[in-house]
Protein backbone atom coordinates (compact mmCIF):
# COMPACT_ATOMS: atom_id res chain seq x y z
CA UNK A 1 0.00 0.00 0.00
CA UNK A 2 1.27 3.46 -0.88
CA UNK A 3 -0.12 6.86 0.09
CA UNK A 4 1.06 9.26 -2.63
CA UNK A 5 0.18 12.83 -3.60
CA UNK A 6 0.71 12.96 -7.38
CA UNK A 7 -0.52 14.84 -10.42
CA UNK A 8 -1.90 12.88 -13.36
CA UNK A 9 -3.52 13.18 -16.76
CA UNK A 10 -7.12 12.09 -16.12
CA UNK A 11 -9.57 11.22 -18.88
CA UNK A 12 -13.26 10.68 -18.03
CA UNK A 13 -15.07 7.98 -19.96
CA UNK A 14 -17.84 5.47 -19.55
CA UNK A 15 -17.66 1.87 -20.68
CA UNK A 16 -19.52 -1.20 -19.51
CA UNK A 17 -17.70 -4.55 -19.61
CA UNK A 18 -18.53 -8.10 -18.54
CA UNK A 19 -16.03 -9.70 -16.17
CA UNK A 20 -15.28 -13.41 -15.84
CA UNK A 21 -17.73 -13.53 -12.91
CA UNK A 22 -20.50 -12.15 -15.18
CA UNK A 23 -20.43 -8.85 -13.31
CA UNK A 24 -20.93 -5.52 -15.09
CA UNK A 25 -18.35 -2.87 -14.25
CA UNK A 26 -18.63 0.78 -15.21
CA UNK A 27 -15.17 2.19 -15.97
CA UNK A 28 -15.39 5.92 -15.38
CA UNK A 29 -11.90 7.13 -16.07
CA UNK A 30 -8.23 6.61 -16.76
CA UNK A 31 -5.47 8.22 -14.73
CA UNK A 32 -2.02 8.33 -16.36
CA UNK A 33 1.14 9.07 -14.37
CA UNK A 34 4.65 9.69 -15.71
CA UNK A 35 7.34 7.18 -14.70
CA UNK A 36 6.83 4.39 -12.14
CA UNK A 37 4.57 5.57 -9.32
CA UNK A 38 5.18 2.42 -7.24
CA UNK A 39 8.70 1.08 -7.95
CA UNK A 40 8.58 -1.26 -4.93
CA UNK A 41 5.49 -3.07 -6.26
CA UNK A 42 5.67 -5.41 -9.30
CA UNK A 43 2.05 -4.67 -10.30
CA UNK A 44 -0.62 -2.05 -9.65
CA UNK A 45 -3.92 -3.26 -8.25
CA UNK A 46 -6.57 -2.43 -5.69
CA UNK A 47 -6.99 0.66 -3.61
CA UNK A 48 -8.46 4.05 -4.36
CA UNK A 49 -7.47 7.36 -5.92
CA UNK A 50 -8.96 10.80 -5.37
CA UNK A 51 -9.44 12.80 -8.57
CA UNK A 52 -11.01 16.27 -8.51
CA UNK A 53 -12.13 15.62 -4.92
CA UNK A 54 -13.95 12.38 -5.80
CA UNK A 55 -12.67 9.05 -4.49
CA UNK A 56 -12.61 6.31 -7.12
CA UNK A 57 -11.79 2.61 -6.84
CA UNK A 58 -8.88 1.24 -8.89
CA UNK A 59 -10.19 -1.52 -11.14
CA UNK A 60 -7.00 -2.19 -13.11
CA UNK A 61 -3.44 -0.89 -13.19
CA UNK A 62 -0.74 -1.11 -15.84
CA UNK A 63 2.97 -0.30 -15.85
CA UNK A 64 3.65 0.69 -19.47
CA UNK A 65 7.25 -0.21 -20.30
CA UNK A 66 9.91 1.00 -22.69
CA UNK A 67 11.73 -1.55 -24.90
CA UNK A 68 14.56 -1.67 -22.33
CA UNK A 69 12.14 -2.73 -19.55
CA UNK A 70 12.02 0.57 -17.66
CA UNK A 71 8.57 1.99 -16.84
CA UNK A 72 7.58 4.90 -19.09
CA UNK A 73 4.23 5.65 -17.42
CA UNK A 74 1.54 4.03 -15.26
CA UNK A 75 -2.16 3.79 -16.09
CA UNK A 76 -4.98 3.26 -13.60
CA UNK A 77 -8.48 2.38 -14.77
CA UNK A 78 -10.92 3.61 -12.12
CA UNK A 79 -14.63 3.37 -11.36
Amino acid sequence: MADLDLKCNFQDRAKTILTAEKKLVQITGTAMFPDDIAPDFPTLSGGTVTVFGEERRIEQGTKNRNPDGTVNFCTLEVI
